[in-house]
Formats: C-alpha cells, sequence, structure tokens
C-alpha cells in the first residue's frame, strides 16, 4: 500500500497539507524585509493593519499584518510608498491557505541609509561601463517625433511641448503618461520607455518630472529603470527634477537636461536662430566669395601690367634683330669659308691633273706594256720584257696601238 498523499488512491485531505505548509513556514523563523509600503488597510474597528510590502526593483509583493499600535507608534508615519524595514515571522493560515508576514517592528528607511544605497549603486553602474560617454547615442539634429515620458497634466509636459512647439512648430511627439513617483511610478516608466524604444518613428526619447524632494524622486535612481534606459537602442534624455538634483538616471541617459524646458531647447533646434544662422552664413559667405574674386581679380591685374604680359612683342622685336645680325654674320662666315675651301679643292685639282699620267702623256710620253698569251697585260719596265715577236700594247694621250716586239735595237738576228 502507497503512502498517503503518493497516490490518487490515497490522497491527503485539504487540512493535512495545509497542516503541514503552515509547520514548514513555522520554521523560517523571524526574518528582516526591506520594501516599499504600497497598500494600508486600517479599520476603524480591526485591532489589526493589513499592508502590502512591495520590492522596488522586481514586480514581487509580501502581504504583511502587524497590530494597530505598531502602526500608530512608527518612527515615521506609514503611507503609501514608504521605505521600511520590518522584522516579522513567516505565517501561512491554514483556515484560507494564505501567507503573510506578521510584523512585530518597523523601522524606516532614513534618508542616509537611501543615499548611502543609491551611492553604491551609482558606483557598481559605473564599474559596469553604463556611463561610459562612448556609449553615448548622438541625439539627432532635428527629430520627427520625440517621445514623452512624464507624469499625465503635469507642468513638465507643459514645458517640453509648449517650449519644443515654439522652437520647431512641426515636431511631434508621442506622449507616455505615468505615475512620477511612488512605488508603482518604476515598473510603468519601463513600460512606456519599451514601447517607445520599439516605435521606429521615434527618434529621442525624454523623461521628464518637475523638482521634489529626495523620495520623490527615488524612482528615477532605481537600478532596474537605469538598466532599461541603458538598454535602449533609441537616445534617451534625462530632465528630472531642477538644476542640483543628479537622479542616477542622469549618469546612464544619452543626454542629461537641467530641467524638462532645458530638455526642449537642447532636442529641438530654434526655428528662428537657425534661419538667423543661415542667413548669417549666406552673408559671411558672400563676403568671402566677393574679396576672393576682387584678390583674383587684382592679382590679374597686376599680373597684365607687368611688361612682358603689357608689350609682349618688344621682347620678340629685340631678339629678332639680334637673330638677324647672327644669320648674316653666320652666312657671312660660312661664303668665306665655302670660297676658301673651292679655292684649296680647285688648287688640289691642278696639282693632281700636273702629276696625273694623262698629263704625262699629253706632253709625248706613252705606257708600253707587254701582252703575254694567257696573262694580263703588264707595264714593260725593261728591254728584256719585250723579246723579238712579243704582243705589245701603247697606251699615249688619244688613245691605245698595238705592236710587235723586233727585238732590242742593234740587235742582228
Amino acid at each position: 500500500m502507497t503512502e498517503p498523499g503518493q497516490s490518487p488512491e490515497n490522497p491527503w485531505p485539504v487540512r493535512a497539507v495545509a497542516t503541514r505548509v503552515a509547520k514548514w513556514i513555522d520554521r523560517l523563523g523571524i526574518v528582516w524585509v526591506e520594501g516599499q509600503l504600497t497598500e494600508l488597510k486600517i479599520r476603524p474597528d480591526a485591532k489589526t493593519v493589513f499592508m502590502v510590502l512591495r520590492d522596488p526593483a522586481a514586480d514581487m509583493s509580501l502581504t504583511i499584518t502587524c497590530p494597530r499600535d505598531l502602526v500608530r507608534n512608527a518612527p515615521v508615519k506609514l503611507t503609501e510608498g514608504t521605505q521600511v524595514v520590518v522584522c516579522g515571522k513567516p505565517n501561512f493560515y491554514t483556515g484560507r491557505g494564505t501567507f503573510s508576514l506578521r510584523v512585530t517592528e518597523i523601522r524606516a528607511v532614513g534618508i542616509g541609509e537611501l543615499l548611502a544605497r543609491i551611492d553604491r549603486m551609482r558606483r557598481l553602474l559605473d564599474a559596469e561601463g553604463l556611463f561610459d560617454p562612448r556609449l553615448k547615442r548622438p541625439i539627432p539634429f532635428l527629430p520627427g517625433t520625440i517621445g514623452l515620458i512624464t507624469g499625465r497634466a503635469s507642468a513638465a509636459e507643459r514645458d517640453v511641448t509648449s517650449v519644443a512647439t515654439a522652437r520647431w512648430p512641426a515636431v511631434r511627439f508621442a506622449i507616455r503618461n505615468t505615475i512620477v513617483q511612488g512605488p508603482n511610478a518604476v515598473p510603468q516608466i519601463v513600460e512606456a520607455l519599451a514601447a517607445l524604444d520599439l516605435d521606429p518613428a521615434v527618434d529621442v526619447i525624454v523623461v521628464a518630472r518637475g523638482g521634489g524632494s529626495v523620495e520623490d524622486l527615488l524612482p528615477f535612481s532605481d537600478e532596474t529603470l537605469c538598466r532599461a534606459i541603458a538598454a535602449c537602442r533609441t537616445p534617451v534624455v534625462s530632465a528630472i527634477g531642477h538644476e542640483p538634483d543628479n537622479p542616477v538616471c542622469d549618469l546612464v541617459a544619452d543626454l542629461r537636461a537641467a530641467t524638462p524646458t532645458d530638455a526642449a531647447k537642447r532636442i529641438v533646434p530654434d526655428a528662428a536662430a537657425e534661419q538667423a544662422l543661415v542667413n548669417d552664413l549666406q552673408r559671411r559667405s558672400a563676403r568671402a566669395l566677393r574679396n576672393w574674386v576682387n584678390r583674383e581679380a587684382h592679382t590679374l591685374s597686376q599680373l597684365r601690367s607687368r611688361p612682358v604680359l603689357a608689350q609682349p612683342l618688344t621682347v620678340l622685336s629685340a631678339r629678332a634683330e639680334e637673330i638677324h645680325r647672327a644669320r648674316a654674320t653666320a652666312r657671312r662666315d660660312i661664303t668665306r669659308l665655302v670660297t676658301a675651301e673651292s679655292d684649296r679643292i680647285g688648287h688640289l685639282s691642278a696639282r693632281l691633273t700636273t702629276l696625273g699620267p694623262a698629263a704625262t702623256l699629253a706632253r709625248g710620253y706613252a705606257v708600253v706594256q707587254a701582252v703575254p698569251d694567257a696573262a694580263a697585260p703588264t707595264v714593260l719596265r725593261s728591254v728584256a720584257d719585250a723579246p723579238r715577236g712579243a704582243r705589245l700594247r701603247v697606251r699615249v694621250s688619244d688613245g691605245v696601238v698595238t705592236a710587235l716586239s723586233e727585238g732590242i735595237e742593234g740587235d742582228s738576228a
């Protein structure tokens, strides 16, 4: 047979389960818990007060109960949104099957402690790099649609919209009204921030709130909100409180504005100022262009006034006369050289003619050559070269004569 409660044939009754759960919870003992009060129910004729203690960084809460006198004698007035630390014992009420925390002591979280916690959280986010200026997204020069997260009908909403519209009438707004203080502010602001970040028409998101006490501005130093701002893809502008106020979201946002009015001035250009700037730039550019043209025209005038450009043919005329003189001199020298060389060639030709064989033949001389039968003619140099019967070739000035040798003169045959 199975153990009780381990099978559908042998189930536990409700009272058994409730009793066992109550025993297990009773073993937890006394605990200290910190949170924000979100509900406070004090009935005139009841001795027990019911409250809800909420975690400001998460969507979780606990029901707590305490004696009426404990609320009346609390160190601070307990209202919704008060940050408290309570000491109590977890209880499970078997009759209704509900869990609650029976509180025996309530302590308020002082401003000094809150500021110390905020400072520790600020150092943590800084160490993670969420304040790094290199991660800041640039604000568009002229956003088409501005996402605005602020309280309903608040002065911050009126300041942002009126100032932005006055500076640039064509600007549009996507407004999300949320609670801007108290325990429910952070979830609503985070939800509105996520919705605007997903809207492709929104170019920049402004989180705006007027001034207030340190307790009123606590939601804007919440870690959940700061991480949500850092995770946004759309540039976020923080415009919380006045100039002295400096919540942690100012350090995480891409741009910190001192006031909501300052945020409108920093994200929307002034149409009149921009038009004046354009006009001034036009005047300055026109003046600079005129000065440049005048400077270049003056430079051209100076160049044209120089002699080389004013009368360019003067230099050519002077050089032309030199060229004519040089040509005449060269022609004269060449003629003289040619004449001298011609005379020298004539003299050499006459000498060559005088010394040549033709002149000798003209004076009565002859050249006698022996003509062998099978050899080339040779000049007759000795009588021995022309024996009787040898054929001779006699060259005179006007032709050639062929003869036969009769031997040496005076030699009898």
